[in-house]
């Protein structure tokens, strides 16, 4: 028998974080949290999201062992605000047993239908910030820190319960060496002249800080259309400016602006931090903040974080100026293989950004969606 609880302290949530360390022991395409640094995502006392994103946290057990575990989302400003009457789950992990995937299922779809909702649709997270879809192709490649990673029975327990596939997404690679800078650089130069508009580089994150609002701004202008855009609260902009900025090497931050000090585009990329995650088994410490400091120091992969352009710079050959300048990083810093995250396949927009580095398609996911009303 199947038993499903809803979780809320500290403890609970750690082991709700834990499950799937040991779903996915000695898997090599796993990449595992930071534990405490995901208990902390969930706390509702030190994350803003939840000020517009109700959640509910469930553990499915069998015989006193965990089996499954699902995360509840309702975000008011999408249902209220946009009208769309979504409920969403997230943080789906189970044992490859279909009633599990059921009983974590049907308490979804009896939240929505209390709640008046139209439609489920995961797996997805709190807001644009957080991870996406099921994988449905490329399940021999190693995951990033900012993507979930499922086994392939996942996509079979949803079909067979009534899901369909809603929103398609593509992660891809490219090769340092395949890019042809000659033509980035000359594009570039010519864009800045024409345009008036000049790179910005940093080396410390002090003084990215200052800019920070001005980038999640654009960030909403660059994303508004598209389906899956929910927008980010002031208050969430400070959480990721306190949390993450002050992580991320300056270097790989990337801004362009224009002749009054505007910005008009940037660009977020890491270093992989993937092995480094593997390796430390979701614990900086005593040991796991060596593998960090190794992984920052001599990357050999970097993950395309964010990339923006004011729609009224689009298509007019911005991002050129970009490329021109994490070219000059990536190269000082040693990088061979660029991961770009999950983006919609049918954003024609950031298709057309990378339709000249020769990328291969890695990896495919969805999310799936199913009726309540």
């Amino acid at each position: 028998m199947i038993i499903l609880k809803e979780i809320s302290t500290k403890k609970e949530l750690k082991k709700f974080v834990k499950f799937p360390f040991k779903l996915y022991k000695n898997n090599p395409y796993w990449v595992p949290p930071l534990i405490n640094d995901e208990v902390d995502s969930f706390d509702k006392t030190k994350n803003p999201v939840f000020e517009h994103a109700n959640a509910q946290f469930f553990l499915a057990y069998r015989d006193s062992e965990i089996v499954g575990r699902i995360v509840a989302i309702i975000n008011s400003f999408e249902v209220n605000d946009q009208n769309i009457k979504k409920m969403r789950f997230g943080w789906m992990d189970m044992i490859d047993d279909i009633e599990v995937s059921k009983v974590l299922l049907s308490k979804i779809e009896e939240i929505g239908k209390k709640n008046k909702l139209d439609f489920i649709e995961g797996p997805v997270g709190f807001s644009n910030l957080d991870k996406v879809g099921v994988l449905t192709e490329g399940f021999k490649e190693r995951g990033t820190m900012i993507t979930w990673y499922n086994h392939p029975y996942y996509k079979e327990h949803l079909e067979k319960l009534g899901y369909s596939k809603e929103k398609k997404y593509i992660e891809s690679s490219f090769l340092m060496k395949d890019i042809d800078i000659t033509k980035y650089k000359r594009l570039a130069e010519i864009v800045g002249k024409r345009y008036d508009l000049k790179p910005l580089n940093f080396t410390s994150s002090k003084k990215i800080m200052p800019y920070v609002d001005e980038m999640f701004e654009l960030f909403g202008e660059s994303y508004s259309k598209l389906s899956s855009f929910v927008p980010i609260s002031k208050r969430q902009i400070t959480y990721f400016k306190e949390k993450f900025i002050g992580l991320i090497d300056p270097e790989f931050i990337k801004f362009v602006v224009d002749k009054d000090g505007k910005l008009v585009s940037f660009a977020i990329i890491m270093p992989s931090f993937a092995e480094a995650l593997q390796k430390s088994k979701g614990k900086l410490f005593p040991f796991g903040f060596i593998h960090f400091l190794k992984a920052k120091k001599y990357p050999k992969e970097s993950v395309f974080y964010l990339i923006g352009i004011k729609p009224e710079y689009q298509n007019k050959g911005i991002i050129a100026i970009v490329f021109d300048e994490f070219y000059k990083t990536n190269i000082e810093k040693g990088i061979i293989t660029n991961r770009r995250t999950p983006e919609l396949e049918n954003n024609e927009a950031i298709q057309l950004i990378w339709k000249n580095f020769n990328s291969k398609i890695i990896k495919r996911r969805s999310t799936y969606r199913k009726e309540i009303i």
